[in-house]
């Protein structure tokens, strides 16, 4: 473990084991795939107000509660469902983010639908490629950017909630939309945007 933590990586890639691995194998990486897309945007969604790490304890949970993120299953959920959401442990239960899952599921097939993927939607607010930045450290990294805001006010048009600008700007980094690792972390120096995990 010692040799693990020796790497250096960002600032916030604190010692847990399930935050170096995030950090190490899947924040900043390009995600071309849709459900996974889907996937990342509702947990960015259910940590507002809380930490990443504890969104990242409670993800398993999170697939098995949610048909693992398929968005056609979770698009037909009714209220009994809903109800045995709101007591399931391993989740955040919270009704308006268990809600949104729901409407936010009807949103992004619409958005399939519209077009063709939810993939394509979502590269387009960065000209289809990664947007790479280098920071020096964690204060060079942005809240929120023109991009980020460009796709909250998109997506809030088209029906999804819990999608502010900060959210999605997360949402950007996970999937690889934007690549914030900082400039003495290894993988910044690795490339981490080239390398496709899905």
């Amino acid at each position: 473990m010692a040799k693990v933590l020796a790497k250096k990586r960002c600032g916030w890639a604190t010692s847990d084991p399930l935050y170096l691995e995030y950090h190490d194998k899947e924040w900043g990486r390009p995600v071309h795939d849709d459900q996974k897309l889907f996937e990342f945007l509702i947990l960015e969604g259910a940590q507002a107000g809380l930490s990443w790490i504890t969104i990242l304890k409670k993800r398993d949970h999170y697939r098995k509660a949610f048909s693992g993120f398929d968005a056609r299953r979770i698009a037909r959920y009714d209220s009994k469902i809903e109800a045995r959401l709101l007591i399931n442990a391993g989740i955040v239960r919270n009704r308006l983010k268990i809600s949104s899952t729901i409407t936010n599921a009807r949103a992004f097939l619409a958005v399939q639908k519209e077009f063709g993927s939810f993939d394509k939607y979502v590269w387009s607010f960065v000209g289809g490629k990664p947007k790479i930045n280098r920071p020096s450290g964690l204060g060079g990294v942005p809240a929120t950017t023109r991009e980020s805001d460009a796709m909250s006010k998109d997506l809030k048009k088209r029906g999804f909630r819990f999608v502010g600008s900060t959210i999605c700007y997360a949402f950007m980094q996970a999937c690889g939309l934007v690549d914030d690792h900082t400039r003495e972390c290894f993988r910044a120096k690795r490339g981490a945007c080239t390398e496709d995990l899905y």
